[in-house]
């Protein structure tokens, strides 16, 4: 075989290759494509389920004023609130508040669950939970806000307000 032939053989291999390589990356496209689209409706439903839980607890506790969370931070909900107390004639703030949010879509393919509480100026507890996109449950997701919403409620009942 002459230098020619082996010139075009080597050729037809590189575009052989250069065409596996195309082919793999728009399956990597599609597939990150459907994994942002299975992502959001996850985050559709479970942040719905967060504003549901936390807009109640709100209810419950007279003085909490709810926020819906939306954007870079995530989707999901807070309630705070600030209180004054007043002793030995000092004036001073308590402010409490629960955050509960899912993360927005990355390159990690997963989904978070992020909850951060604090009662009169304390962080009670600060949390995260995920799972892989593919993998994701969401029944489990639901029992960890419903957790993490009563826990919070009981915290809040016992601080004494």
């Amino acid at each position: 075989m002459d230098f020619d032939q082996r010139l075009k053989k080597a050729m037809e291999r590189g575009q052989r290759r250069g065409d596996v390589a195309a082919q793999a990356a728009r399956a990597k496209a599609l597939d990150e494509e459907e994994l942002k689209r299975l992502h959001s409706q996850l985050r559709l439903q479970l942040s719905e389920h967060i504003e549901q839980c936390v807009e109640r607890l709100s209810h419950h506790f007279p003085g909490f004023t709810y926020e819906t969370i939306f954007g870079e931070r995530g989707w999901g909900a807070a309630c705070s609130r600030d209180d004054v107390r007043l002793s030995s004639g000092r004036r001073d703030n308590d402010y409490s508040r629960l955050e509960m949010t899912i993360r927005p879509f990355s390159e990690l393919f997963v989904v978070e669950l992020i909850a951060k509480s604090t009662i009169r100026n304390k962080e009670v507890f600060s949390r995260s939970y995920f799972e892989k996109i593919e993998d994701a449950d969401p029944i489990k997701f639901v029992e960890l806000i419903d957790v993490w919403v009563l826990e919070y409620a009981e915290m809040f009942s016992a601080s004494g307000q």
